[in-house]
């Protein structure tokens, strides 16, 4: 008259051949546990309230002789091969739940044998879906990628009829920057100095870059810029939107670049900042040391990509904080190339280049 649940200990008992508790009340699954028993020779468990399927650990005892499931509460089909096959005696009458198995047990066939096909029939269904719907958004996505190359092309034909970016006028450029007024002045370089402006009907806000040309090297200076324009784009670097080449209403040669508009200004101003009397009202400039390190992390991404992943491979050659410029969500980006070399040829002399 025990009673409970076989206890899992039972699989510590490896040396165990006899297993008999026939009889008694015990209930639940057998436990896993004893699928270690692997020297059984016999094993009893009729006539309890014992249910779940018959465990698939039972097709390992190769020395096991007698065995007698009867009367209790298993369910589940009862596998062909393995577990029952070959054994010299096996008994599992009395559990109504069971079906399947060899013929000599004299079980109910299969219940699940149309269930089987409809199941066969769903699952060809669900796959000739998923076919389908795959096959569509291939379709979709195969049309999006047709047009964008055709746009790729159309772009790229544009820009390849010329080296150098388009031009504008000088008098597009006096417009913008209210005649090169000093209140526009953003920034002072070595060959020249960077306005605030407005381009177009659109109101674009832009940065203009007016060379010097009366200073030495400025011409130089302009001319190395344009030359890197040809090889980089990259999300670090500023970008050149158009330049400007001709002459001033005095007859005098002028030249320009506009770049796009930082809202941040550069590195310089947020590291080393000077009081500014239009500053005076805001708050004053402060960078975290997350900011400072994607900022670094931003430059280092601009100079790997311009020596080791441009088509010709370039030397910055004047990196440093005011030429770090940076946008409205302190996104780092390296700009002024009036000093960048240039390695046209990988057998030249290094240290020439």
């Amino acid at each position: 008259m025990l009673f409970g649940k076989i206890p899992a200990s039972l699989g510590s008992c490896v040396k165990l051949e006899f297993l008999d508790i026939r009889r008694n009340l015990f209930q639940g699954v057998i436990p896993p546990s004893l699928g270690s028993l692997r020297g059984l020779q016999k094993l009893d468990f009729s006539n309890n309230n014992l249910s779940g399927q018959i465990p698939n650990f039972l097709e390992h005892f190769v020395y096991l002789k007698f065995l007698n499931l009867s009367h209790n509460h298993f369910e589940g089909e009862v596998p062909i091969e393995g577990t029952f096959k070959n054994k010299s005696e096996t008994f599992i009458m009395g559990n109504d739940k069971l079906y399947g198995g060899i013929p000599e047990f004299q079980l109910p066939k299969c219940k699940h044998e149309k269930s089987k096909k409809s199941k066969l029939t769903l699952t060809l269904k669900l796959i000739v879906s998923i076919f389908c719907g795959l096959l569509g958004v291939i379709l979709v996505v195969s049309l999006i990628l047709l047009s964008s190359l055709r746009k790729k092309r159309k772009e790229n034909t544009s820009s390849d009829s010329r080296k150098f970016p388009l031009n504008v006028a000088f008098p597009s450029l006096l417009n913008a920057t209210n005649g090169f007024s000093s209140t526009n002045i953003i920034g002072v370089g070595s060959f020249g100095s960077v306005y605030k402006g407005s381009l177009d009907q659109d109101r674009h806000i832009v940065a203009i870059k007016v060379l010097n040309l009366s200073r030495h090297g400025a011409f130089t200076s302009f001319k190395a810029e344009c030359e890197a324009l040809r090889y980089i784009k990259h999300r670090n670097l500023v970008k050149v939107l158009t330049t400007c080449s001709g002459v001033d209403y005095r007859g005098h040669d002028f030249k320009a670049l506009v770049n796009e508009f930082m809202e941040n200004g550069n590195l310089e101003e947020w590291l080393h900042p000077t009081p500014r009397v239009d500053d005076a009202h805001k708050g004053k400039r402060y960078l975290s040391l997350l900011n400072k390190l994607n900022i670094a992390i931003d430059v280092a991404n601009a100079l790997d990509y311009l020596h080791n992943h441009c088509q010709i491979p370039i030397v910055h050659c004047n990196l440093k904080p005011s030429n770090v410029l940076l946008d409205d969500e302190l996104i780092g980006h390296v700009g002024d190339f009036g000093l960048a070399r240039f390695f046209l040829n990988d057998t030249q002399d290094f240290s020439s280049n």
